[in-house]
């Protein structure tokens, strides 16, 4: 899994794997895309005006947390 984030365009993608085949991307809402290919595989999942989904309690900050281990990473977004 690959998490990517571009300030300049305020986008955030959630890549589960390569693209090896040919994907449908479908437009949840204004502020979600998913690519997903015929058999169902999720291929990711953008995040459009990324910085307002993901700030942890107007932080600025991106949480991830291992719920196995109880480790805790913070990632800066640029402001947006």
């Amino acid at each position: 899994m690959r998490f990517t984030y571009d300030p300049r365009y305020n986008i955030a993608y959630i890549r589960f794997q390569e693209k090896l085949a040919e994907i449908e991307t479908i437009r949840i809402s204004e502020e979600l895309v998913v690519d997903v290919a015929s058999d169902g595989t999720i291929y990711g999942i953008e995040l459009l005006n990324a910085n307002e989904q993901l700030w942890r309690e107007g932080t600025g900050k991106f949480l991830v947390i291992n719920e196995a281990t109880g480790e805790r990473t913070e990632m800066l977004l640029a402001a947006g």
